[in-house]
């Protein structure tokens, strides 16, 4: 099989600089990283946004960060100030976490209203939201109905994970989330992307962008193997 070309896998990846022990030293770096392999996106703590966009500018890697992280517990209101913060500081993308109690609870009118209160200044100032659902806690019943919400709302992607959950992104949970989503919702896998295999694995079901740490591993490896193939 063919390799895709190196942009087409480097603009699948937000390179993930989330882990709260990261000091800022490693978060400028990881920033610089993300330059310097021309990813799609840093996603990073939310305090840092600011700093980042800066690194950022010029560049054709979007500074995005998360929203009600990593669990989703916050009310609808804090979560809107995040991501008003959050836009204010310079993200072009932000990915949520939905309410997982709420889902779990049924109370999807709730969780409809939570997604909103991100969505509606997202997409107001011309930014685009992921919602991640933490699919490790939830029943494909419970899956299927946030793919539907989510449809309904036109949300830019819908997220496996957040990373911090018992497991993270699965080949069958994104094979769901993109039979249930509409085509213009895109499909992004986070948490257990770790080599470039998996990452080619997601980009043949349909996801569009993933989460991933080992962002210089993963593209490195790309770069040898289309080296090998006289591709590069």
């Amino acid at each position: 099989m063919e390799l895709p070309s190196y942009a087409e896998l480097a603009k699948m990846i937000d390179h993930s600089l989330l882990k709260p022990t990261m000091t800022e030293d490693e978060l400028e770096v990881g920033c610089r990283l993300a330059v310097e392999y021309d990813v799609a996106s840093v996603c990073i703590m939310p305090y840092y946004l600011g700093r980042a966009s800066e690194i950022l500018r010029g560049s054709d890697v979007l500074p995005s960060t998360t929203i009600g992280f990593p669990h989703g517990g916050q009310s609808s209101r804090v979560k809107q100030l995040e991501a008003e913060q959050a836009l204010n500081d310079g993200a072009r993308e932000l990915d949520m976490v939905v309410n997982i109690s709420q889902v779990r609870s049924g109370h999807f009118d709730a969780v409809r209203t939570d997604i909103l209160s991100v969505l509606q200044p997202t997409h107001a100032r011309g930014q685009k939201l992921k919602v991640i659902f933490e699919n490790c806690y939830l029943t494909e019943a419970q899956k299927i109905r946030l793919c539907e919400i989510c449809g309904e709302l036109a949300v830019d992607w819908v997220k496996t994970s957040t990373g911090f959950g018992s497991s993270g992104a699965t080949l069958e949970d994104l094979r769901l989330m993109r039979q249930y989503s509409p085509a213009h919702v895109q499909v992004k896998a986070a948490g257990g992307v770790q080599d470039l295999d998996m990452l080619l694995k997601i980009r043949e079901i349909g996801a569009t962008r993933s989460g991933c740490s080992k962002t210089r591993d993963v593209l490195d490896e790309l770069r040898r193997r289309l080296a090998l193939g006289g591709q590069a």
